[in-house]
């Protein structure tokens, strides 16, 4: 039987998603195999939807695993959060068809970056947020964004590490609003490179900061050099909000329960 499962974590407390050799870093992947191993009584490998980096959160991360164990979807959901630390839990659980894969068809991603965009930092959101003392101008942030909307060649915007196969990607949708003292940048995407979403949160923060120019982003995404392009956020701002599935595989959705906005 295959399964799929949505999974949130806090992030702050990982080396991130991925499954690490080396003894003492703590990855989500390893926590998440291991309880759903004790369920299954037998060694379980989980692919999921979008592997995410040291600090980084998750709300509607996707997974799938084989078992040939026979238990229902409450006690795999049930079963496994009992076994899991604080920072990370199953929130579904899904019998699907074996031609589901978490990461090969899935059909889109999304993102969200949360700034406290305050004088003074949160205590309450320390560590889930990205602190950014100087006053921004959304709507610069927003005329920014409209330009990377669309299919480009990403490759200003990606990670040192990163091994996809292409920098061509089509982004969705690219949003920024503000709430108060909070600033988001929501995300949708085919794919994504590597560091992607936080270079781009980067440079829209020095635009919306006033210490570069709207049409700076026009020249960063046609020098295709990651150089050019603005500091990478920090990863503790970021959130993977979802993973898109086409409809007849009828997953669950839940997201952004538990953000500010």
């Amino acid at each position: 039987m295959r399964i799929a499962a949505g999974v949130e974590y806090q992030g702050g407390g990982f080396h991130g998603w991925q499954r690490q050799e080396f003894a003492g870093l703590r990855t989500v992947q390893a926590e998440v195999e291991k309880a759903l191993s004790r369920i299954a009584d037998h060694p379980v490998q989980v692919a999921c939807a979008g592997r995410t980096d040291a600090g980084v959160h998750a709300l509607g991360q996707v997974i799938h695993f084989d078992t040939t164990a026979d238990r229902s979807m409450r006690s795999w959901l049930l079963g496994s959060n009992s076994f899991l630390p604080p920072d990370v839990k199953l929130i579904w659980a899904k019998a699907v068809s074996n031609d589901f894969h978490a990461r090969f068809v899935a059909t889109g991603r999304a993102y969200r970056y949360i700034v406290h965009n305050a004088s003074a930092r949160s205590a309450i959101w320390h560590g889930r947020v990205a602190e950014w003392p100087v006053e921004l101008d959304v709507t610069r942030m927003n005329q920014a964004a409209s330009c990377l909307v669309g299919e480009h060649d990403f490759s200003s915007f990606r990670g040192k590490d990163c091994q996809a196969r292409t920098p061509v990607k089509l982004v969705r949708s690219l949003e920024v609003q503000r709430s108060g003292p909070w600033v988001t940048i929501d995300i949708a995407a085919s794919g994504f490179l590597h560091n992607m979403v936080r270079n781009i949160s980067g440079t829209l923060l020095a635009i919306g900061s006033a210490h570069r120019p709207v049409h700076w982003i026009e020249d960063v995404l046609n020098a295709r050099q990651r150089a050019a392009a603005g500091e990478t956020a920090p990863a503790h701002g970021l959130y993977f909000l979802r993973a898109d599935f086409p409809a007849h595989f009828d997953l669950p959705v839940r997201i952004g329960h538990t953000l500010p906005l």
